[in-house]
């Protein structure tokens, strides 16, 4: 069983930058391909990005291109996601998943960590 543990949320004004990590716990993290999806109140949990096995496939979703950047190292086991330029709509709980397959079928999520954007 592989377990995912987020880290790096917090509270952030709009404009600035904030870098979430996601640690395989059980698991060799070059054995997946990961992603990031999200959640705000009262909405579905939505894609965010991800990131092939070995890291040259990265995929984005329109409202973060531009802003976010997803990457990993294996070698450490964690995976990352460099958010930017945030917005109070980036405002949600993100989640960390991990899966197999093209395209990449999440089978195991992490607990989420809380990101706040204000103004």
């Amino acid at each position: 069983q592989v377990q995912l543990d987020e880290s790096g949320g917090g509270l952030v004004q709009a404009g600035g930058s904030l870098r979430l990590s996601c640690t395989t716990i059980g698991g060799t993290l070059s054995a997946f391909g990961m992603g990031w999806y999200r959640q705000a109140p009262g909405k579905e949990r939505e894609f965010v990005a991800s990131i092939s096995q070995r890291g040259g496939g990265q995929y984005y979703a329109k409202a973060v291109q531009g802003r976010f950047t997803i990457s990993r190292d294996n070698t450490a086991n964690t995976v990352y996601l460099q958010m930017n330029n945030l917005k109070l709509e980036d405002t949600a709980v993100y989640y960390c998943a991990a899966g197999v397959g093209v395209p990449i079928r999440f089978t195991f999520w992490g607990r989420g960590t809380q990101v706040t954007v204000s103004s």
